[in-house]
């Protein structure tokens, strides 16, 4: 099924574009509301959606930007939102009445149900698996999707690319941002743009463990792991980037936004996170896109793509000097990327499983049930067992089915 068309809103000569942002609460959402209080002219929010962990902040931004409707994934999260709201209000000396009241929907599904809510671009930021529904809801609707939720469009693969209208995508993450940037004239379902490329370099930081061995990192804490040298996200992404897990998860993600094969996508180290992608075409040139380590540079340009927001983050200074490192991946230290190389050449429900089984492995390693090295072990273990789902007719019960699947046995692993 095609959605509906979805050519992007015209960047603000016809009024600013109506926003819904999933997982306010965020790091990429509260970034993404920074771009927005300082660009009121260009957005609008219409509304706001988490999973309900942090109803203060919910609250405040509820207050703040007016939204016509608010979504927590945890039902029973509704009360403390309403009470928080009144006290946030109360706490800017608002009387009654001097303020709307948004619509609040709750539950397992109310985070979908505003990503097909009316408006011009969807920005998904919710972390993880539960993105999806999210991803389908909002792509079914015919919105415009800036994707920061890279795991929906990699477990569910098929299923987005089906449902996905030429341009209806727009990458949030900074090397697929950086990638779209460096191809004139791309967008989401045109294959003409990449006819040309040879190849694309994604860049990793590297992490916490940059230059280990694999026997260094068998006593890493999570602590270390979350003591990320240069970005501030949240802790799965965290620990994910010092495993390279997320590095894995990228490649795929290029895969199935860029239509480049596997084996034509590289990943190299750089420490200082200034050049976040590089795109090699068949004459041999290379373009590179660069800028200081800051989420606000490509998360505005998913919002008013393919328009540029003034000033949306700093850039670089030119009148300095620069010393800009490009590393290999030592894959035997770092697995994560091999193996998501193997399992996106797999397709169908391998990709799912590894998302689950990592997400998994991942609050085992944070309860202190597993050790570092051990995560990306296991997620290869319970690859290897699983029987994939392959081809076009992969269902979303088939994805959730692998994901669960994977998520169970991963349990049992740890």
């Amino acid at each position: 099924m095609m959605a509906a068309s979805s050519v992007p809103p015209d960047s603000g000569a016809t009024g600013p574009r109506d926003v819904v942002l999933l997982g306010s609460t965020g790091s990429i959402g509260t970034q993404a509301l920074d771009v927005i209080r300082r660009n009121p002219d260009r957005f609008r929010v219409v509304g706001l959606a988490a999973g309900g962990g942090r109803v203060d902040l919910l609250a405040a931004q509820a207050l703040e930007f007016r939204p016509e409707v608010v979504a927590v994934a945890k039902a029973s999260a509704v009360q403390d939102l309403q009470l928080a709201f009144y006290a946030e209000a109360a706490k800017h000396g608002y009387s009654s009445g001097d303020y709307p009241i948004p619509k609040i929907v709750a539950g397992p599904d109310a985070v979908a149900e505003i990503a097909a809510w009316p408006c011009d671009v969807v920005l998904n930021g919710v972390t993880g698996a539960l993105g999806l529904s999210s991803t389908l809801a909002a792509l079914d609707a015919g919105r415009t999707l800036a994707l920061a939720n890279k795991e929906s469009l990699i477990i569910g693969g098929p299923l987005v690319k089906e449902r996905a209208a030429p341009g209806q995508i727009v990458p949030v993450d900074s090397e697929h941002s950086a990638l779209a940037q460096c191809l004139p004239g791309w967008s989401y379902g045109d294959s003409a743009a990449t006819e040309r490329v040879r190849r694309l370099v994604l860049t990793a930081s590297g992490g916490p463990f940059r230059g280990r061995t694999r026997a260094e990192l068998a006593d890493v804490t999570p602590e270390q792991a979350l003591a990320h040298p240069t970005w501030d996200m949240g802790p799965v992404i965290t620990i994910n980037s010092a495993t390279l897990v997320n590095k894995g998860l990228e490649v795929i993600e290029a895969h199935l936004l860029f239509d480049v094969p596997f084996d034509r996508i590289e990943v190299m180290v750089h420490p200082q996170s200034v050049i976040h992608s590089l795109v090699e075409f068949i004459d041999g040139s290379t373009l590179a896109q660069a800028s200081p380590p800051d989420m606000r540079l490509p998360i505005a340009l998913s919002l008013s793509w393919p328009e540029r927001l003034a000033d949306a983050a700093p850039a670089v200074d030119w009148t300095k000097a620069h010393t800009w490192e490009l590393l290999p991946l030592d894959d035997e230290a770092f697995p994560a990327v091999s193996l998501a190389r193997h399992v996106g050449e797999l397709g169908g429900t391998a990709p799912a499983v590894y998302n689950a089984a990592n997400e998994e492995c991942v609050e085992a390693f944070r309860a202190g049930r597993l050790a570092f090295t051990g995560i990306v072990d296991t997620v290869a273990r319970v690859v290897g067992e699983h029987d994939v789902v392959a081809g076009a007719g992969v269902t979303l019960d088939d994805v959730l089915a692998a994901d669960a699947w994977a998520r169970a046995r991963a349990r049992e692993l740890t």
